[in-house]
């Protein structure tokens, strides 16, 4: 399949190809139809016949070229794979893309530092599991750390110790950089109530204020999860704009993890 692509992946040796479509055609012909010199057109010829696409018939003194279907339906079917999986997966990118204008929208808000101080957001769901399990997913470092990290990033550090005082640490990196915070539980009262402070170390910073709410709900449970935001940097206008649509991936991922553990 590499060696069809790459073979496709020229100009000129794709004009060949639609002529070939047409009927079998000389070397001569190809030449005066395309432009191409006749040792130009023998060479990507060639390319095309080790490639699968092309078979060479001799036919007395001429030498006749003729396309092979099969190699170019084997590659259109690839073809329709990918775009079956990138129509299967429109979602993320979408979700891109209102990341992109976010960060436009917030660049152009942001003239100063806390310059995002008292912004709030405000999340819910409905959960598969009781309070209990859930409220587990929270304060048990390795369940929590199934959920909570941003799609293509991987966790290198993730605590929340559900006590009054207790550390809060969310590390995670991509292939870039690893992104580093730390802050503290205020409230912890299992399985319903959980206040936190987080706060994004370094030159783009803000602090994060979370308060998580666990309620009972038609056998499972109600998640509310309120977040505000201090000490913003400006740097920070990637992080700011990536709270919405980063949070409602984490918690999709969280209600996806506990809907296997349910099934």
């Amino acid at each position: 399949m590499d060696r069809i692509a790459a073979a496709l992946g020229d100009a000129a040796r794709w004009r060949i190809v639609e002529l070939l479509a047409e009927r079998p055609r000389s070397v001569g012909e190809l030449a005066e139809l395309t432009g191409l010199r006749q040792p130009q057109t023998s060479k990507h010829l060639q390319t095309l016949a080790r490639a699968g696409l092309v078979t060479v018939f001799p036919l007395g003194q001429r030498r006749v070229h003729a396309l092979e279907a099969q190699p170019l339906a084997a590659l259109a079917g690839r073809l329709r794979e990918l775009a079956a999986a990138t129509e299967g997966h429109a979602g993320e990118r979408d979700v891109v893309a209102r990341y992109r204008a976010a960060i436009d929208r917030e660049a152009a808000a942001a003239d100063r530092d806390r310059w995002a101080d008292g912004r709030s957001f405000a999340f819910e769901r409905l959960l598969p599991e009781p309070p209990e399990v859930v409220w587990r997913h929270w304060a048990e470092p390795e369940l929590l750390a199934s959920w909570w990290v941003p799609p293509s990033m991987t966790v290198t550090a993730c605590v929340l110790e559900p006590r009054p005082g207790g550390r809060v640490v969310l590390r995670y990196r991509d292939a870039d950089a690893e992104y580093p915070s730390e802050g503290r539980v205020l409230v912890a009262q299992e399985p319903e109530h959980l206040v936190f402070d987080l706060a994004v170390t370094g030159p783009a910073s803000f602090t994060g204020h979370y308060d998580l709410r666990l309620e009972p709900e038609s056998g499972g449970t109600r998640l509310r999860l309120d977040l505000g935001i201090t000490a913003t940097t400006v740097e920070a206008v990637p992080f700011i704009a990536g709270i919405e649509p980063g949070w409602q991936q984490v918690l999709d991922h969280l209600t996806e993890v506990l809907t296997k553990r349910k099934g």
